[in-house]
């Protein structure tokens, strides 16, 4: 799998994944989890899937210890004695040693820390075992699920005609299998605008004036919001989860369940995302302004030299991903929590000593929409799209897995 140019750009995170063990051990390992993908320079699709694998294994052994869910797959055979603790370390390491082996060391020394604070006996043994067990059941389950298949995206040109050749990224992950939905083009959004439109021609005013590298209309701070919302992938989310269950005060048992569906609906939001994004095949905002004598549209002026505040990234336009993962994990979270939240905050390697603060899952939604615009790299109606379906994504994984036992 081609990793993102653009997330190389920006830096990766080089946090140690040897940090002394937290309050809780789920959110422990769900740091461990999201770094390990920054370090080894993973796709965020194929970041969140293995932190989905790792989150739903942790889920099984743990709901097998004390079965409050109906499980993902199956309730494995264990004693009510068993570590939550230990079963969660168990499975965490067992599956990220596998996905990452380069970092197998880091994580055996992640798993000592963990281990540390369970007393010796066979409670811990048990959870061992049970960890491990749930972990190569979860492995078994995700074998065959499409991440392996070429990339066989079919560039446009006509015969002799140069056109550039890099390849888009991630050209097939629409087709991998989802954790949650039926199928990754279940919520599908409708097609975008036509270009003769009066919408089109004020989406394309907008991002020309507002996402321009030079000479734009945008404030301080909203050029402040453009540079920190240009970090890809799961460390744009997973931190609010952590911040959000701390400030609540989850069990281990909760924040089993909070975090396995919090991240099988942010995987599944990525293969919703790429399937609608080939499907479109819509045009970036630096291809349609330096385009724009040939749209068909009168009210839109061409722009030879524009160019967008951020690189854009290698695949097509709509939907915009940030503004679904943001929205599918917001739904989640709002479902956990409720609308108006504890206050959390958010850091960004793009845009270092820079810190954004929110109450309001829905003002976090609404600054990604924004941010995308100001990048320059999405129209605000691929925004607005990409939100609705990661609701739509989040409210369908709460509703339908890992639900009370009454």
């Amino acid at each position: 799998m081609k990793h993102f140019a653009l997330a190389i750009s920006l830096g990766w995170f080089l946090f140690a994944l040897t940090s002394p063990a937290k309050s809780d051990i789920v959110t422990d390992w769900n740091e461990t989890a999201v770094t390990a993908g920054y370090k080894a320079r993973v796709t965020p699709g194929m970041s969140a899937r293995i932190i989905a694998m790792v989150h739903l294994a942790i889920f099984d052994a743990i709901n097998s210890i004390e079965p409050r869910y109906t499980p993902y797959r199956t309730r494995l055979a264990t004693e009510s004695s068993a570590s939550r603790e230990a079963a969660a370390a168990g499975a965490s390491h067992y599956i990220l040693v596998r996905a990452y082996p380069g970092l197998a060391k880091e994580f055996d020394k992640a798993l000592e820390a963990s281990l540390a604070a369970v007393p010796d006996g066979s409670p811990k043994t048990e959870g061992m075992r049970l960890g491990e067990q749930a972990a190569r059941m979860m492995l078994d389950e995700r074998r065959a699920d499409g991440i392996d298949e070429p990339n066989t995206y079919r560039p446009f040109t006509t015969a002799g005609r140069y056109v550039p050749t890099d390849f888009p990224v991630m050209s097939s992950w629409g087709a991998v299998r989802p954790f949650a939905l039926k199928r990754g083009n279940q919520f599908r959004p409708v097609a975008p605008y036509a270009l003769p439109s009066r919408q089109w021609a004020k989406d394309y005013a907008e991002v020309k004036k507002m996402g321009a590298k030079t000479a734009s209309a945008r404030t301080a701070e909203q050029t402040e919001i453009a540079r920190f919302w240009a970090l890809v992938g799961p460390a744009t989310y997973n931190p609010v989860a952590r911040q959000l269950s701390a400030a609540k005060g989850l069990n281990v048992s909760d924040n089993a369940r909070l975090f396995a569906l919090f991240s099988i609906a942010a995987s599944d939001a990525g293969v919703a995302i790429f399937d609608a994004k080939y499907k479109y095949n819509f045009w970036r905002p630096v291809t349609a302004i330096r385009n724009g004598d040939l749209d068909g549209n009168n009210a839109t002026e061409r722009d030879p030299s524009w160019e967008p505040f951020i690189t854009t990234p290698m695949h097509p336009e709509y939907p915009c991903a940030h503004c679904t993962f943001q929205s599918t994990a917001a739904s989640v979270l709002e479902a956990f929590f409720g609308s108006d939240t504890a206050t959390f905050k958010l850091t960004s390697t793009s845009a270092p000593g820079v810190t954004r603060s929110f109450s309001k899952l829905s003002d976090y939604v609404a600054e990604v929409v924004n941010a995308r615009v100001y990048d320059g790299v999405h129209y605000r109606a691929s925004g607005d799209a990409g939100a609705a379906m990661g609701r739509k994504i989040g409210q369908y994984t709460v509703q339908n897995f890992l639900k009370p036992i009454h």
